[in-house]
């Protein structure tokens, strides 16, 4: 068994998945964004400056050289225009403004001699070694684009080499860029994005939270609900809000609440009918053996023979239950059956009760789906109790009815009727109409015969006057039934009813 600590809600589960993917992919869609913008920052710084020695080749010579490859072209001076290197590289100097994160330098044989006029970001004169780097680069005659780490911090630079016919002086034209600078700025960037991802991750926390809750709300209720439902009260439900699966789930479990609670209900009542019904004959038969004379021969047997009459009573009482039991829970095995030649044989069967004169009124010409044993088990119940409750010699007619989507199988007698306000109560167990009429029987023959007709999908009816009662077990051939309609009664599908005795 796991202990409680270890336990963590769904809720909880759910909503750290969602912010555990969500983070996922703020922090990868952030990440990818940020290294394309960093290369994009990288190439433009590039493309920067190869323009700016463009731009210095044009100042020099006097024409562009857009369509020359930096790395490789060498400065051509023009003489008419500029005298000395230190005349082309100040005239350079003086019109390439540097811009932001962004320095020049002007060396002549090596020691750096002009700067810009303007304020610029930083100055490459103060750092010697990166001079003499530059110098050693470019003085050879060729552009050079490279990377250094110098004082000021990671730069991007561009040497080119300026020289002047007439004129032995070598200069070099050096500009740079902060390129850490520059990516610093768009670190900056990604750190307002960040911040922003974790207000948002914090916001979707926050509805996750609640929707989460709102939506598992039947579940916490399940669980406390459960936690209340007892053997003694299955009454409580959960309630049901909305139209989602969680909802659907909640009537699904209200549904078998209901099952259990009418079960349950079901089998106290058998019990406390059980003990009642049982508790006559014990006593009867504890009572005539506590009075009974063991020394006379007559009293014994007298008292031996009640207990063995309210013992088969108790038999028999059993016997019904168990029968009750087997009709409410049976899956009957129905198959096709032809149902004039089903009632042609009922017919014959309940003949068999002597004392009344048996007529087969009606016999139906249909096809239906029956379990032809557990039928012929409640129609000759209904015929049993119209044997007994009718006059000897009375007639009790049998027979069966088609309707368009249904078929009836009653028995008809002439007996006294079901006593008015009896109705519901014969179809209880162990309910009699009358119980002082000296017929004996458990009073389970009737909620028999109701439970096989609902496991055939029907119901039972009843037509009782004074001049006798008509009962007829409904059965459906087709998903509608057409008539008689089932009763707005609520025992057992009945409208009237009469109970074995």
């Amino acid at each position: 068994m796991r202990s409680p600590l270890l336990r963590v809600s769904v809720r909880s589960r759910i909503l750290a998945v969602i912010l555990v993917v969500t983070a996922l992919g703020m922090t990868v869609a952030g990440l990818s964004a940020y290294l394309v913008q960093r290369d994009r920052v990288l190439a433009s710084i590039d493309t920067e400056l190869i323009s700016s020695v463009e731009a210095a080749r044009a100042i020099v010579t006097g024409e562009s050289t857009a369509n020359q490859d930096a790395a490789t072209a060498t400065p051509e001076t023009d003489p008419a225009a500029f005298a000395t290197v230190e005349e082309a590289l100040s005239a350079i100097m003086s019109r390439l403004v540097p811009g932001r994160n962004e320095s020049s330098v002007a060396l002549i044989d090596g020691e750096a001699r002009l700067i810009p006029g303007t304020r610029i970001a930083f100055h490459l004169e103060d750092d010697p070694v990166f001079i003499d780097r530059a110098w050693q680069e470019a003085s050879g005659g060729v552009v050079t684009l490279g990377t250094a780490v110098t004082q000021v911090g990671t730069l991007r630079y561009i040497a080119a080499p300026v020289s002047v016919t007439g004129d032995d002086q070598v200069g070099v034209y050096v500009t740079a860029v902060d390129a850490q600078a520059a990516v610093d700025e768009v670190g900056g960037a990604f750190l307002t994005y960040a911040g922003l991802a974790v207000l948002s991750l914090a916001a979707i926390g926050v509805a996750g939270w609640f929707v989460a809750g709102r939506l598992l709300a039947p579940l916490r209720h399940l669980t406390e609900t459960a936690s209340r439902i007892t053997a003694e009260d299955l009454s409580e439900r959960i309630p049901v809000h909305g139209n989602d699966d969680v909802s659907a789930l909640t009537e699904t479990v209200n549904a078998m609440l209901e099952r259990l609670d009418d079960s349950l209900t079901a089998q106290r009542q058998l019990l406390d009918d059980v003990r009642h019904e049982l508790k006559t004959p014990l006593t009867i038969v504890r009572g005539h053996l506590e009075l009974m004379d063991a020394s006379s021969p007559a009293d014994v047997d007298s008292a031996r023979q009640i207990a063995i009459d309210e013992l088969d009573r108790m038999s028999e009482l059993v016997e019904d239950i168990d029968a009750l039991a087997r009709a409410e829970k049976a899956q009957l095995l129905t198959e096709p059956t032809d149902v004039a030649d089903f009632t042609a044989l009922v017919f014959s069967k309940a003949t068999a009760m002597s004392g009344h004169d048996w007529q087969l009124a009606e016999s139906a010409e249909a096809i239906a789906l029956l379990s032809p044993s557990r039928l012929t088990q409640a129609w000759l119940q209904l015929a049993d109790n119209a044997a007994k409750y009718s006059p000897p010699g009375s007639t009790i007619r049998l027979g069966s009815t088609a309707y368009a989507t249904a078929v009836e199988f009653w028995v008809a007698d002439e007996g006294p009727g079901i006593p008015e306000g009896a109705e519901e109560r014969i179809f209880e167990r162990f309910g009699r109409a009358d119980t002082g009429r000296g017929i004996a029987g458990s009073g389970l023959g009737l909620p028999i015969v109701a439970a096989i007709a609902r496991a055939h999908g029907g119901y039972v009816t009843l037509d009782s006057s004074e001049a006798g009662a008509r009962f007829g077990i409904v059965v459906p051939t087709e998903a509608e039934q057409d008539a008689p309609p089932p009763p707005a009664a609520g025992f057992d599908g009945t409208e009237h009813s009469r109970s074995e005795p």
